[in-house]
Order: structure tokens, then C-alpha cells, then sequence
């Protein structure tokens, strides 16, 4: 229950933030809430490869936009991994809408979702080791590959449709703690526990 909790909080807060940040017209700061700790990140927006011409006006929209040529080159290494596994990578930004209804994207943050089915949802050493795995892949994507800021990776450990474990990877603190390490002690970086 805490984990929802802090989830929506964390959601809000970020929401909240950054939308002061955007009327303000400064990088939008995120803050999360862990069960240890509050940390805040603060994003610095890399400019979208798309030219948005704003002379008409639009309006923002948050929007998930799923990266279809990112997906594939990710989802091939992750199979040659375990062929039963699988990943999509997704852009997370904002729609720019105009009043005749076309509209253009911004990414802020790439973030990817990796798959493992799985028979047993208490080998913590088998959970760690294949996010070293996976995290070695991700962190090998040429940095000009990721629209916008490093995001996240989530991983989902499926024994059933009600049956899994779901720890999430935010890329930026596993390059800057979580290289080198395995097993459980990977894991406990990640997982928050209720």
C-alpha cells in the first residue's frame, strides 16, 4: 500500500513541479519520494530534432510516444538474453497541440519496459543478475540514440497475470551506483520494500 502511495505522491509532486517549472519557463524539476529519502532531479530539456514552430500557439499535453526503431534494437538484444523475455522503449514529453489539430512531440526522458517470465518470485539473486544484464545493454545505447534525458527501465518479473514483481531502474542511478553489482545486492538499490 505504502508503494502506491509513494507512487502517487511522487506522480504528483512531479506533475506539480513540473508545471510551476513550465510556467516559470525553466526545466521542469521531478521529486520522488522514497522510503529512505526525498530526492530531487532536477532535467535540463535537450531540444526535440523536430522544429516546432509555436507562431500560432498550442497548447501542452504530457504524452508517451512509443519509439518503434529503438524498441526493435532493444528488444533483439534483450531476446538474445532469453528468448522468452521482451522490451519496448517509449519517449515520455509533451505534445505541443495546434488549433487545427496537428501537433508536434518534445521528448523529455526515454524510458524502457522489460519482460522475464518466470517460475519462482523469491530468487532475488536471479532478479538482480538480469538487471546487470539488461542494464549493460541499455547503458551501451550510443547517448545520441535516447531523446532527451536518461529515464528509466522497468522491470516486470511475470509468474502469472496476478503474479509479479515490477522494480524500476532510474538509468542515471545505476551508472552512478549500481554498475559492478549483482545479485541481491543490485536488487536492493532498486526494490523498494512495503
Amino acid at each position: 500500500m505504502k508503494h502506491k502511495r509513494n507512487w502517487a505522491i511522487g506522480i504528483i509532486l512531479s506533475a506539480t513541479a513540473a508545471f510551476i517549472a513550465l510556467q516559470n519557463v525553466a526545466a521542469p524539476t521531478h521529486e520522488t519520494e522514497s522510503p529512505d529519502s526525498v530526492v530531487t532531479i532536477t532535467a535540463s530539456i535537450e531540444p526535440s530534432p523536430t522544429v516546432v514552430d509555436n507562431s500560432g500557439g498550442c497548447g501542452y499535453m504530457w504524452a508517451y510516444h512509443d519509439d518503434p526503431e529503438l524498441t526493435a534494437k532493444v528488444d533483439e538484444a534483450i531476446r538474445g538474453l532469453d528468448p522468452t523475455a521482451s522490451a519496448n522503449a517509449q519517449q515520455f514529453g509533451e505534445d505541443c497541440v495546434y488549433a487545427d489539430g496537428h501537433s508536434t512531440f518534445g521528448a523529455m526522458e526515454t524510458d524502457f519496459y522489460v519482460h522475464l517470465p518466470i517460475d519462482d518470485l523469491t530468487n532475488n539473486d536471479l532478479f538482480g543478475n538480469w538487471i546487470a544484464q539488461v542494464m549493460t545493454i541499455i547503458t551501451q545505447i550510443p547517448r545520441e540514440e535516447l531523446p532527451g534525458n536518461y529515464g528509466f527501465v522497468e522491470f516486470w518479473f511475470e509468474k502469472s497475470d496476478t503474479e509479479h514483481l515490477v522494480v524500476r531502474v532510474p538509468i542515471q542511478k545505476y551508472l552512478d551506483e549500481g554498475q559492478g553489482k549483482t545479485g541481491m545486492e543490485l536488487l536492493q538499490l532498486f526494490i523498494e520494500t512495503p
